[in-house]
């Protein structure tokens, strides 16, 4: 047998000499078209005559399947041995456990990998049209191709399903899933365990109860619970669970369980990470259990500062309590670029660490930082003004709520105080520290039994001055990272690796939002009153910015480290006025004036000269005022006075006019030349 034209064939030949029918039957059905001839015999070749097998009667196609039961089947197997071939991603897919998730027995995986390469097989005949058609007669015949596949059994040793439907499922299965459709049920099947996944969930729902028992009471709970002695809910639906549920399915006692056994799942890795996520605080997991991010350092400084507060170990001797202490490091070098120290952790503390940070930029002519990392505590209230991104700093982070390992000044710190203060002070460490790093502390035996005795206190004075010293060591011994940075300092590093492209310092921005705040008002349209001083107007123009009869302006400035104001600038509202400046004042008594005395005296005349200038060339011309009706009555006399004139030109002569009353009594005659040449708008 064989295809012709798409379609199963058997020669002529083959029906008579298999006695499926006589040479004259078979010519009778030929010449009377009851089958169908797919070529003809003879010719030049010597072909013998095919006939389509669908087309021969029932009982002779029923013959023809007795006398070869396999069929189409013969090159349809051909086909699938000649494009065998073993998956080798098949081989690597089940060798790798992280994907198979189970441990396979080599007989096995070599079972999955024949299975595979045969579904291949299967798959590309299908995605070949004209291959199939060749093979089939037709459309892709599954009941075709799963006889072929069930033939090569032996030959292969492949599992596939033997089931029409069955082998056509697991095709469609293996396409859209993959190799993994191919692993037995068996693998990983509760069925056999002691303890299976519904039991185990059992046991880490007790594990998590609020009083956090302990694994002696766990199995007590348990068996307790299996032997119908304790109730176990669920309480979010408030459902009971079902002891039966919980029985040894071949003699259907109730499954009980060791300690030892229910330890072993309770200290399964995958196991205790949920138990500790149920028991522990959000932060305790955070910083014990969860990854974290993985960073590096960056190579220029000011490229971004990162600010904490700490508690100074050592108390006071008048409050008994702590400094409260904000450091602003720079990232790169590690560098102590600000401090400040408050008997309050408030808003005031954050402010003054940035004052004294940027009062040691300005000393040193550095640049703007370039980005900044902070808090979320004590920095929130500036997020939409001072630390939103782009009004002062280009990059601002907020780190995350109780997320200290986020914040790098947090390490910096600890290393400040282990390598520094600890060497040059007594008493620091922690209560809970091991080693020398441990302090012990003798509680007070009273009333209250929460006091603890100190060795000693200290004033405010002493203990700000001992920690200035410690930052300024800090910042004057080596770099930790001697490798890239052989032989400098943390200052070196700070100083000699400025971020090139550091914007400049924005003096105005900084004075008005951490700076101090002066409601005051313009004296004399010249100066404004700032912490007890006098400072100019820049120029007398400033005037008109000024709202309309309003004097009232606020002075923002940054104090210096005296608390003096050096930098003046003043707004009204939310518009910026002017930078004012200090007004020098010189020795009245001439004999005791100095050069200074007289250059101070020259500015201010300048200053005073330039007001003069302004109000000059602002000057206001005079206009003059009459009544509207005096304006008529000298437009009619106006008119008056042109008629007369003319007529006066037709005599020759002079002609008097008078005052434009009918009445001789009136007698009195106006002069028209105190009018003349007066226009409709003269005065």
């Amino acid at each position: 047998m064989e295809y012709y034209g798409n379609r199963l064939c058997i020669s002529a030949r083959e029906l008579v000499d298999g006695g499926v029918m006589s040479i004259p039957n078979y010519k009778a059905m030929s010449n009377r078209g009851r089958i169908e001839i797919a070529r003809r015999g003879g010719g030049a070749q010597g072909n013998c005559a095919l006939v389509v097998v669908d087309s021969l009667p029932r009982a002779y196609k029923a013959k023809v399947q007795e006398l070869y039961p396999d069929g189409g089947l013969t090159h349809l197997k051909e086909w699938v041995c000649s494009n065998y071939e073993r998956d080798q991603a098949a081989v690597a897919w089940f060798h790798d456990r992280q994907k198979t998730g189970i441990d396979l027995p080599e007989d096995k995986i070599r079972e999955y990998v024949v299975n595979a390469s045969v579904l291949n097989c299967c798959i590309s005949l299908y995605e070949r049209a004209a291959t199939a058609q060749k093979l089939f007669g037709g459309k892709y015949d599954w009941e075709q191709m799963t006889k072929a596949i069930e033939a090569l059994r032996e030959e292969y040793g492949h599992t596939l399903p033997g089931s029409t439907l069955r082998f056509r499922k697991k095709v469609n299965e293996y396409k859209r899933v993959g190799y993994g459709c191919l692993i037995s049920g068996k693998f990983g099947n509760q069925c056999a365990r002691k303890v299976d996944a519904k039991t185990e969930r059992l046991i880490l729902g007790l594990a998590v109860l609020e009083n956090k028992p302990f694994n002696t009471n766990i199995a007590e709970m348990y068996n307790m619970f299996v032997c119908g002695e304790l109730d176990v809910y669920d309480p979010k639906t408030g459902e009971l669970m079902d002891p039966e549920e919980f029985v040894d399915p071949k003699t259907g006692e109730p499954k009980e369980l060791s300690e030892s056994t229910i330890a072993n799942y309770l200290n399964k890795p995958k196991n205790k990470v949920v138990i500790e996520h149920r028991l522990s605080s959000w932060t305790t997991f955070m910083h014990e259990q969860m990854p974290h991010v993985h960073r590096h350092n960056g190579e220029f400084s000011l490229s971004q500062i990162t600010m904490d507060d700490v508690d100074l170990t050592r108390k006071l001797q008048d409050t008994k309590q702590r400094v409260h202490a904000y450091y602003a490091y720079d990232v790169v070098s590690q560098c102590v670029v600000g401090a400040s120290y408050a008997r309050k952790k408030d808003e005031g503390l954050v402010v003054d660490c940035f004052r004294d940070m940027f009062r040691l930029i300005e000393r040193n002519g550095w640049g703007m930082p370039a980005g900044i990392e902070v808090e979320n505590h004590l920095m929130s209230q500036y997020k939409d003004g001072f630390l939103q991104a782009g009004v002062s700093f280009p990059f601002v982070h907020f780190c995350a709520p109780q997320n200290s390992q986020e914040k790098y000044a947090e390490p910096l710190n600890g290393a400040k105080k282990r390598s520094v203060i600890h060497k040059n002070h007594e008493g620091i460490g922690r209560f809970y520290g091991k080693g020398k790093w441990r302090q012990e502390y003798k509680k007070v035996s009273d009333e209250t039994n929460e006091l603890y005795e100190d060795k000693e206190y200290f004033s405010w004075e002493q203990l700000v001055a001992d920690d200035r010293r410690d930052s300024y060591e800090w910042n004057h011994e080596l770099h930790p990272n001697q490798k890239k940075y052989p032989g400098m300092t943390r200052w070196d590093v700070l100083v000699e690796n400025v971020n090139p492209t550091l914007q400049p310092l924005d003096k105005l921005t900084l004075a008005r939002y951490i700076g101090e705040r002066v409601e005051t008002s313009v004296r004399r349209n010249s100066t404004v009153r700032v912490a007890y001083e006098d400072w100019w107007l820049s120029d007398t123009s400033v005037l008109e910015k000024l709202s309309p009869n309003d004097y009232k302006v606020t002075a923002y400035y940054m104090p210096d480290e005296e608390g003096r104001p050096k930098d003046v600038y003043i707004f009204q509202g939310d518009k910026y006025i002017d930078q004012v400046e200090k007004v020098e004042t010189y020795n009245r008594v001439m004999a005791e004036q100095t050069d200074e005395d007289v250059a101070k005296y020259v500015e201010q005349q300048k200053k005073i000269a330039k007001f003069g200038r302004y109000v000059k060339e602002h000057a206001v011309e005079k206009v003059g005022v009459m009544k509207k009706a005096d304006r008529i009555e000298i437009e009619e006399r106006a008119s008056s006075a042109s008629r007369y004139d003319a007529a006066r030109d037709a005599q020759g002569g002079r002609a008097d006019v008078r005052s434009g009353r009918d009445d001789d009594d009136y007698g009195e005659y106006m002069d028209v030349s105190a009018y003349r040449g007066l226009g409709r708008d003269g005065v």
